[in-house]
Order: structure tokens, then sequence, then C-alpha cells
């Protein structure tokens, strides 16, 4: 792994740890509570069958106790105990570290650490977790980290509870954040990975992070988590610290021209309960604390997506959810309407908290619906008399396609390829939306989405004089005219 850019870079935990307190306004969350305010209880799911990555620096010797402390007092499932047989009944946790540890300055990333596996493991408790430990908290050492990750079989989702400040460059990297040809996710079949970040916890002031405002990931931002007296959800306002903004550098990607037009991405995409006034219980070391910030969020999205893949079964855990999120119905997130990071949290979407908080048991069953093993490159073909149109654009979730094929005008024949598959045809593919957001927005009703593209429109549109090579624009994007009128 070349280095040159990564080198300067340095990850930083997005995290806040309080000691607790009896004078403290508010007793940190406990998994019942939250799975309870999210709609995460009222789910079939909890995982089964799924591995989730964690992606930390430097070593943590005591994570397998401090686990094994938090499930035994919140009633949790345990993990198995190595060398033991469970017959599969128990998911099992695995450490991975680098073949060499350096010694931390601070025992901050241990925190880190044990939020991650104990919030992952709440909401998806029956899910595997493979914690890989990176040598220290260089960008190099984290992405040598990811890329472990991500070539281990199993592996349906990776949570990255950190982030930095965005560099010329890191473009160059974000393919790290895909899924490696031929890889096994959930349940060993062929299927995707879906990479999670935090946003940060610095508000908007200190701009996007990455990796989170990579197109490859899913970014998770913060909100503050009021409840009623009997703990179930109230509302949700925008965090200060949230991260959020726009990039210098990536490009925005299709899926969010649902929200914008702006040409560069933005983040975060989705947001979780991150004020560290409102946190959760997190034991590390032997000792209770109570923790926020957007790394609470991130892992606990990674539960949540380890729950749709399980929901997937044999169709394969998905790639890119964050692609499919935005194609979701507004009745799936609670999006707050007050609070700031700088930005305000408003609308549909903002760059304080993305779409919003799950209503996971709305948004669960969607995804799944929505979701599938996805293509790295695709391609569509559209035919009108005897010209032959084509578009190419990457990263598209097959299954998208063919959720939105049906009811296609006559004449409109689409054919997508996935490179994954050898590049075969997937049959039985039609469309009557334009190719920008086809792919892309899925819950309105076909009839009801702007810019259609039916068989008489590329008919109208394609020049006569169009021959075999010959480009042209449509609806935003270059065509190429592969046979002659």
């Amino acid at each position: 792994l070349s280095a040159s850019a990564l080198a300067p870079w340095v990850a930083q935990p997005a995290i806040q740890v309080t000691p607790l307190d009896a004078t403290a306004r508010a007793k940190p969350l406990t998994p019942a509570i939250v799975r309870q305010a999210y709609g995460i209880d009222r789910l079939p799911y909890d995982g089964s069958g799924q591995t989730i990555a964690i992606i930390t620096a430097f070593d943590d010797a005591t994570i397998a106790a401090d686990v094994k402390s938090f499930d035994t007092a919140f009633g949790l499932t345990p993990f198995a105990t190595p060398g033991t047989a469970n017959g599969g009944s128990l998911p099992t946790f695995t450490v991975v570290k680098a073949a060499k540890m350096d010694t931390p300055k601070d025992n901050g990333w241990t925190f880190e650490t044990a939020l991650d596996v104990e919030w992952a493991h709440a909401i998806a408790p029956k899910a595997n977790i493979v914690l890989v430990e990176a040598q220290n908290d260089s960008g190099d050492a984290m992405i040598k980290a990811v890329d472990t990750a991500r070539h281990t079989d199993g592996v349906s989702v990776v949570s990255m509870s950190w982030g930095g400040t965005e560099f010329d460059g890191e473009t160059l990297y974000d393919s790290y954040f895909t899924t490696p040809q031929g890889h096994k996710g959930g349940n060993g079949v062929a299927g995707g990975i879906t990479y999670v970040a935090s946003s940060g916890d610095h508000g908007a002031r200190a701009g996007a992070s990455w990796p989170s405002v990579s197109p490859n990931v899913l970014a998770v931002g913060g909100t503050t988590l009021y409840l009623n007296g009997d703990d179930s959800y109230n509302v949700e306002t925008g965090w200060s610290g949230s991260g959020g903004g726009y990039s210098n550098y990536e490009v925005e990607p299709a899926f969010q021209r649902s929200v914008q037009h702006l040409g560069i991405r933005s983040a975060p995409d989705v947001a979780y309960n991150a004020d560290p006034n409102t946190g959760y219980y997190v034991n590390n070391a032997g000792v209770w604390y109570q923790e926020g910030g957007t790394s609470a969020g991130t892992p606990q999205w990674a539960g949540l997506v380890a729950l749709a893949d399980q929901g997937r079964g044999n169709a394969g855990s998905i790639a890119n959810a964050q692609a499919l999120l935005y194609g979701l119905p507004a009745k799936d997130f609670h999006q707050p309407t007050t609070g700031s990071n700088g930005y305000l949290a408003r609308g549909n979407y903002n760059p304080v908290t993305g779409r919003g908080s799950p209503k996971a048991d709305a948004l669960i069953p969607d995804l799944i619906g929505a979701g599938g093993a996805s293509s790295s490159v695709s391609q569509t073909s559209k035919t009108s008399g005897s010209s032959t149109v084509h578009a190419l654009f990457s990263a598209v979730p097959i299954d998208v396609v063919r959720a939105l094929a049906a009811g296609a005008d006559a004449g409109v024949a689409v054919a997508a390829l996935d490179r994954g598959t050898g590049s075969q045809p997937i049959a039985g593919l039609s469309a009557r939306r334009g190719i920008d957001d086809l792919l892309w927005v899925q819950p309105a009703p076909i009839e009801s989405r702007t810019h259609p593209m039916s068989a008489a429109a590329i008919s109208h549109f394609v020049p006569e004089a169009t021959g075999e090579g010959d480009e042209f624009d449509f609806d935003g994007w270059d065509y190429l005219s592969e046979d002659g009128k």
C-alpha cells in the first residue's frame, strides 16, 4: 500500500467520554432503551449469519473481558468462548492484530474500541464481530486494517468510528471502501460490504471528515435524543457537535441528487443519538463510563445494516447501503427540525443529520426490499428504432435497477451488467426513467417522478445523423450511439 498521500494524516476517534456521575442530568442509555426508542426491538432480526468488522487503532488488552461484563450487565447474548464448540448457536468475537503493534500515547482508543464492540453487539446481538486493530492511528495503518477487513470472508459491514481532515489525494484511497471481487458476505454467500464512518464531533467548523465523506461510505452524524417518561421516543434535535459539510475533493454521487444538485459530496448521510449528555453505558477496563459522539452511532448503524443483511438471506449482503438509504421514504426516518452544527437541521436532508435517525421497524424492511449485492460497474442500454444508446456509471445496486424496472414503456430495453458475475446481462429489466434517477430514487411511484425518459423521448432526441460511435448528451449524461440509423 502506498502511503504517499496518507503519510501526514492521522485518524482521530470521534468520541466523548464522561465518568459516571450521580449528579448527571440523565443516566446513560442502555441497550434496551435504545432498541425501544429506535424501533429495533420490533424487528424479527438479530444479525444471525452476519459479520461486522470494526476498525480501531492500537491494542485493547481488556476488550474481551469488557464486552463480557457489558453482556452480563444488560442480558445480551454472550460471544462463544474461544476454542470451544458451540454448534453455531453463539456469535463469535475475533481480534485481528497487525504484525507489530505500537504503544499509544494515551488510552483514548481503548474507549473507542469498547464503545464500538459493545454497541454493535447491542444492536445485532447474534452477529459475529471481527475487531481489526491497526498498528497505530496513522492513515497508512488504518487503511491496511480496512483492507484486512474487506478481504475477510463473511464480513458484510465495516464500522469506522474515526476520521480526520480532508486531504488532497483522498480520492485515491476511496477504492478501499468497496467490495472485493468474488467476496463472500453474510451467510457465506456472494454479497457486498457497506462501510460506515463517523462524521466527526466538532460541528461544521471542522469541515467534512474523511473517510465519512467518501461516496463509498455511509456517513453518520449526530443528534440529541429526548425520551418520554416510559423511555419511549419523544423527539431529537440536531447535535451541535455533529460533523458535517461539503467536501473539498469528493464529487457528488448520483444517489445524493435526490436531495441536492451541487456537484460535490456532502455529509452526513444519516444520524443517531451522539450528544454525550444523552450518551451510552460503556465498560472499559472494568470501569463504567458514559460515552457519546458520532462514534456511538457508527457501530449501531453498522448493526442496523447487519440486520438488513440478515433479512436479505441468500440474496446477499448489501453494498453501499448509503446509496439505497437516499431512495427510502421519509417515513423511515426521524428528521430533526431544530438544532445546528453551524448548518441548520431542516428539511428532508441537511449537513447536520443527513436524512435523519432510523425508525428501524420501518427502515429495515424497506432497506431489505431495496438492497442487494451490488455491482462495481454497470451498463445500461436503451434502444429506440435502430439506435442503441449506452451510458456507463459506477456502483449501481443491481436490485435497485430490478425494483424500478417494472412497468416499462414498450421499446425501451435495459440490460444491466454486473462485473462481479462476469458481466452477464440480467434478464427482464426495462425502464421508463432517465438513467440519472432511475437507479437511485426508489420510493416514489414511477408516474410521479420527473424527467421521464420514454422510448418516444429517446427516439425524438437521438439525432437522425447519429452514427456508430457518435457521442451526445441527454439529461446530463454522456451517451454513445452504437448503431447508426
